[in-house]
C-alpha cells in the first residue's frame, strides 16, 4: 500500500487540511491518507491545546464522508514530545511492507533539516510537499535539490489550490462570534457550536 501520514495540531481540523490531504491522495494514489494530531509539539508553543479527545472527534466528523481517511492517536498517546521520527518509526513497524510518504506544507521546505534524525527519517518514508501557486517556487526547487542532495531526501511535489484558512482564524472567529460556515464541514461546525467550543 502506498500510505499518506498528515500531521498537524488540527485545533480544529478545517476544510484546507481536507483539500490537501485528498489532492496528495489522489495524486499519488495513496491507498489511504492517515491523519495524525500532535502530542507535544517540538517546535511550538503547546499552551491552550483542546483536550486530544476533543480534537479526535473533530477530525472523525470531517473525514466521516471519505473512506480513504483515517485519524491516528499514535503522537498523542505518546508520553513527552512527538517528534515525526518516532511516529514514522512506529508506523514503519506496522506497515511494514508499505512505502509511507509524509505530507507537508511548502512553508516546511525550509526547516526540515532541523527536524530530529532526518537522515534516518528520509530513510523510512519520502516527503510530499503541497506546493502553491506564486510562493516562491525557484526557491523552492533550489531547496528540495539542496535536501536531496545533503540528505538524499526524496520530495514529491504535488500542486494543489491556495487555501488561506487558519485554525487559528477559526478559532478567532468564533471568539468574535462570527460565521465558520464553508471554512469547516457542517457536521464539524455543528459540534463545535453545540459544545461552545473556542468561544
Amino acid at each position: 500500500m502506498k500510505i499518506g501520514v498528515i500531521g498537524g495540531t488540527f485545533d480544529p481540523i478545517h476544510n484546507g487540511h481536507l483539500i490537501i490531504a485528498e489532492y496528495a491522495r489522489t495524486s499519488l494514489r495513496f491507498d489511504k491518507v492517515i491523519f495524525m494530531p500532535s502530542g507535544i509539539h517540538p517546535f511550538k508553543d503547546n499552551k491552550g491545546i483542546s483536550e486530544s479527545n476533543l480534537r479526535i472527534d473533530m477530525i472523525l466528523l470531517a473525514i466521516e464522508s471519505n473512506k480513504y481517511f483515517e485519524v491516528s492517536s499514535l503522537d498523542i498517546d505518546r508520553v513527552g514530545t512527538t517528534y515525526t521520527i518516532d511516529t514514522i518509526i512506529e508506523l514503519k513497524d506496522k506497515y511494514k511492507d508499505d512505502e509511507l510518504y509524509f505530507i507537508f506544507g511548502s512553508d516546511i521546505i525550509f526547516e526540515i533539516d532541523k527536524w530530529k534524525d532526518i537522515e534516518k527519517l528520509s530513510t523510512l518514508c519520502k516527503f510530499v510537499l503541497l506546493s502553491r501557486p506564486g510562493k516562491n517556487e525557484e526557491e523552492i526547487n533550489k531547496r528540495i535539490e539542496s535536501l536531496k542532495f545533503s540528505y538524499n531526501i526524496h520530495i514529491e511535489k504535488v500542486n494543489s489550490p491556495m487555501i488561506e484558512i487558519s485554525s487559528t482564524e477559526i478559532r478567532n472567529r468564533i471568539k468574535n462570534k462570527l460565521s465558520i460556515k464553508y471554512l469547516v464541514p457542517e457536521t464539524l461546525e455543528k459540534y463545535i457550536l453545540d459544545h461552545n467550543l473556542y468561544s
